[in-house]
């Protein structure tokens, strides 16, 4: 698997109907819900004072995630900044993971 970090930046138009604003954002809730409860979608941080937010996601192949991001509803309205990620010989976190696994 593989860890990616995208960052959302979204704009919907203020002259979108009001009903289909809320239809899509409906829809998106749904959606992020169903992929972070499968662990696809690991992170979700709202960025403060800003309609954005930080998001790590797990998946086989950046294909994948290609998919999952064209398939959200408000992927019109975005702007997508994505950053592959890998693990860090420093980070403590990995290194705990290291020994755990190694002694089991």
């Amino acid at each position: 698997m593989a860890l990616y970090h995208v960052r959302m930046d979204v704009s919907i138009p203020g002259s979108l109907d009001p009903a289909r604003r809320a239809e899509i954002v409906a829809r998106e809730k749904v959606y992020s819900q169903d992929l972070q409860r499968a662990g696809t979608w690991r992170h979700l941080w709202r960025i403060v004072g800003q309609y954005s937010n930080i998001s790590v996601f797990d998946v086989a192949s950046a294909d994948e995630l290609h998919e999952i991001l064209w398939n959200l509803p408000l992927f019109p309205y975005m702007r997508l900044e994505i950053l592959p990620l890998t693990s860090h010989d420093s980070a403590v976190a990995d290194e705990t993971e290291r020994r755990v696994t190694a002694t089991s």
